[in-house]
């Protein structure tokens, strides 16, 4: 399967440098570029592109308004961030404008065409730093297991919901898929996860899909918060 890509940076050399290694790698194609949010938005619609590489700051609309566009409009296209910046602010808003992942413009051009056919294949891509950083934001976001103080609390103890409930779903599991999952929440790619397992990286595929399907979970980023949360990753 080819995937086709439109690039949408306003830096030309930058856009220039992408589309190269997208037009040298064998299973992509160049969809288009577009020099601003804008363009991006309308080439979408018009080009259907399996993937669109977005930067975020760009003149005029911003590679956030764009996605959420994007993501929301009829072209089925699905976004990757790719910028310099890893600020909190930017990696929370491409999320939640629809984005599937968020690299860094210092990833290795294999590490990109890496993230772009996990993302046209409806998976998810996120730098290491920023998933760390994702991961330990959820986490800190709700309530904890800590006793609750106060002059009314006494020292009753309120169990995180999100956490019971995350425990609840992997006790479910198969002991092998418990495996599975600790180690993509400890990050782990699908060949590392079959070479620390013994198994064809084949299977370790079926067991994250199965993964995927008993904790309707939309991705790996997903997989690896319900590890965390359920304590089988730290």
């Amino acid at each position: 399967m080819t995937v086709r890509v439109l690039v949408a940076d306003d830096q030309t050399l930058v856009r220039a440098g992408l589309v190269g290694i997208l037009r040298l790698a064998p299973g992509f194609a160049v969809a288009g570029e577009a020099a601003d949010g804008a363009e991006a938005v309308e080439l979408a619609c018009r080009e259907r592109p399996d993937v669109v590489l977005m930067d975020i700051r760009m003149p005029g609309l911003d590679g956030i308004e764009a996605t959420r566009r994007i993501t929301t409009g009829p072209s089925g296209s699905r976004v990757l961030i790719l910028t310099t910046f890893e600020l909190d602010e930017y990696v929370r808003g491409t999320l939640r404008a629809g984005a599937s992942g968020f690299l860094l413009k210092d990833a290795e051009p294999a590490e990109l065409l890496a993230a772009t056919r996990a993302v046209a294949a409806g998976g998810a891509a996120l730098a290491p730093t920023v998933a760390r950083r994702l991961i330990t934001d959820l986490l800190a976001a709700g309530p904890t297991d800590r006793p609750r103080t106060g002059p009314s609390a006494g020292t009753t103890a309120f169990p995180d919901p999100a956490r019971e409930r995350a425990r609840t779903a992997v006790a479910a599991l198969t002991a092998r898929e418990r495996e599975v999952l600790a180690l993509v929440g400890d990050g782990l790619t699908n060949p590392e996860i079959a070479a620390r397992l013994r198994i064809t990286e084949g299977t370790a595929k079926t067991h994250i899909s199965r993964l995927l399907h008993k904790l309707a979970a939309r991705d790996r980023v997903r997989l690896t918060i319900l590890a965390h949360r359920a304590g089988l990753s730290r």
